[in-house]
């Protein structure tokens, strides 16, 4: 599934939050840094599960863009999106 919102941090922020959510947060299903850039972030998990997580700033409207995505992590991306300042409702597709 893919899950959208926007929020109020930089997009720095997000991923390091990402970052330690998932390696902290998640006990029973952690997932751990395999790649990253600038604007996104690549975890994998448990039995090579992997969520992917982008964020890049929208200057039109000063908020940073989140677009996450995973088959296995749906409850914890919505977990972590709760721990953020959320511009914008989480959308789910």
């Amino acid at each position: 599934m893919t899950h959208t919102t926007t929020v109020s941090l930089s997009p720095a922020d997000v991923l390091a939050r990402a970052q330690q959510f998932f390696a902290e947060r998640v006990p029973a299903n952690s997932a751990f840094v395999e790649k990253q850039g600038p604007n996104f972030l690549t975890l994998r998990g448990q039995g090579g599960a992997e969520v992917v997580i982008s964020a890049w700033e929208d200057k039109e409207t000063s908020v940073t863009r989140v677009r996450a995505s995973t088959l296995f992590f749906d409850q914890a991306l919505d977990r972590f999106f709760s721990t953020l300042p959320l511009a914008s409702q989480v959308e789910v597709a």
